[in-house]
């Protein structure tokens, strides 16, 4: 099905939109017009700011005059979401002001739609608070649970997404709990770069190593901080800082060490995955149980630490494993 927009209008950009990269923005506000038509449209001139051609990478300032072209736009079939889903999102909030917004993320849910998956966190909150800005800071894994942040503005998530990126010790604390395999005393600092790869068909992250400049991926550093917090006869509760937030780095730097994560089917050890189902571990045991946001317009000024207690299911195994 389509929509036809017949005529062109100009809008002026507010804070909310300053700093977002033309293309992102026209991909907003174009609901169903695919990226390499938008690319078209900035192209041709379609699409003009302030009277100007501008090349995709432009990011928008406050006040700029954008004149949107009329388009023939296919219109989206929005997924349909249970009310409980919604309803158990919103019980989930942790921490809420006027710029962010931390849920306890239940494990299962994914935090966006994508790749056969209908819907996800995001999808559900907007849903939810059809009104207002929302959109992810980070992620986290589908069965990954614990603390996720997001912005309701734009200029909060750009503030955020910059310190991601900085990677520094100001940037964001984040701080997760899980249950490895085998006995790992102390406190274990990992520092090795991941890089994506296919194995047997199937997409993974692994250890790079001084033959992936060549490959088709670049890696990317990583550095986790791995501190035992309760150590049993067949396996350790960690507690885990990040410095960088590479998809499934926790799961990585841990199966590389020897000491996989508790039920992780893609990187974890089998036997010892059969061991912890027979107590009852269902799930992955990987938990963001804290956030640390430093001191930002965002938070008044003020450092924000947001803790997400460890779910009951979790705790229901840790109490079974034999000291």
């Amino acid at each position: 099905m389509t929509a036809d927009s017949s005529a062109a209008k100009t809008v002026q950009i507010d804070s909310d939109h300053s700093g977002q990269r033309i293309d992102n923005y026209l991909l907003s506000q174009l609901k169903g017009v695919s990226r390499s038509h938008v690319y078209k449209l900035l192209r041709s001139g379609q699409v003009r700011v302030n009277s100007g051609r501008k090349k995709p990478h432009y990011k928008l300032q406050c006040g700029d005059a954008v004149r949107l072209p009329p388009v023939r736009m296919a219109l989206r079939q929005h997924p349909t979401i249970p009310d409980s889903v919604i309803e158990k999102l919103e019980a989930c909030v942790l921490f809420e002001n006027n710029d962010l917004l931390v849920l306890n993320k239940p494990s299962g849910i994914a935090v966006h739609g994508g790749s056969g998956i209908a819907f996800g966190v995001i999808e559900a909150m907007k849903i939810s608070r059809a009104e207002q800005f929302l959109e992810l800071v980070h992620r986290l894994d589908r069965e990954t649970s614990g603390c996720l942040l997001l912005a309701k503005n734009r200029t909060t998530l750009t503030c955020l997404h910059d310190l991601l990126r900085a990677e520094t010790d100001s940037n964001l604390g984040k701080y997760y709990l899980a249950l490895v395999a085998g006995q790992w005393h102390g406190i274990n600092y990992i520092d090795k770069p991941l890089i994506k790869a296919k194995r047997g068909g199937e997409n993974i992250i692994e250890i790079a190593d001084d033959d992936s400049a060549n490959g088709p991926h670049k890696s990317q550093a990583a550095v986790s901080h791995f501190e035992a917090q309760q150590v049993f006869e067949q396996a350790t509760l960690m507690r885990i800082r990040i410095e960088t937030g590479r998809t499934h780095q926790i799961r990585v730097h841990a199966a590389q060490a020897n000491h996989p994560v508790a039920g992780d089917e893609k990187y974890g050890n089998t036997e010892f995955n059969r061991s912890m189902k027979k107590i009852g571990l269902k799930r992955l045991f990987l938990h963001a149980a804290r956030l640390e946001i430093p001191a930002l317009p965002a938070t008044n000024g003020k450092p924000i630490i947001v803790e997400a207690p460890l779910d009951d299911d979790l705790q229901q195994v840790l109490g079974k494993l034999k000291p």
